[in-house]
C-alpha cells in the first residue's frame, strides 16, 4: 500500500488495538467506568479512521466529510457518558436500597432486648454488609 491507502491502514491497526485492550481490560474488571472506556476508545478510534479517510478528498467535500465524522465521534461519547451517568445511578440507587433496608432491619431490632437485640443487630450488619 502507498499514500493515504497506506495511512488509513495505519489508523485502523491503531484503532483496533487500542479498542481490544480497552475491552481486555473491561473483561478483567467488569466495570461500568472500563464499558466506558470502550465505548470512548470506540468512538475516538472510528473519529480517527473516519478523518484519514477523508484525505482523500479536497475543499469542500473534505470538509464536510471531517465534519461528519467529528459529529458521529461526538453522538458516540455523548452516549457513552450518558451509560456511565445511568451505570452511576443504578450504583447509587442501591446503595440508597441496601441503606434503607438496613436502617428497617435495625429499627425492627430496636424493640428486643438483650441478647435478642445484640443477635438481631449482628444478622442485620452482616446480612446488608454494614460492619
Amino acid at each position: 500500500m502507498k499514500d493515504n491507502g497506506k495511512d488509513v491502514c495505519i489508523e485502523e491497526a491503531k484503532a483496533k488495538e487500542k479498542v481490544t485492550l480497552a475491552e481486555l481490560e473491561y473483561s478483567y474488571t467488569g466495570k461500568a467506568a472500563d464499558m466506558t472506556k470502550v465505548l470512548q476508545a470506540k468512538a475516538k478510534s472510528a473519529y480517527a479512521v473516519a478523518k484519514e479517510k477523508c484525505d482523500d478528498l479536497a475543499g469542500n467535500p473534505k470538509d464536510v466529510c471531517i465534519k461528519e465524522a467529528k459529529a458521529v465521534e461526538v453522538k458516540a461519547l455523548a452516549d457513552a457518558k450518558l451509560g456511565k451517568q445511568i451505570g452511576e445511578a443504578k450504583t447509587e440507587a442501591t446503595d440508597d436500597k441496601i441503606d434503607a433496608n438496613y436502617k428497617v432491619a435495625i429499627e425492627k431490632c430496636d424493640a428486643l432486648a438483650g441478647d435478642a437485640k445484640t443477635s438481631c443487630v449482628a444478622a442485620a450488619k452482616a446480612k446488608f454488609g454494614k460492619n
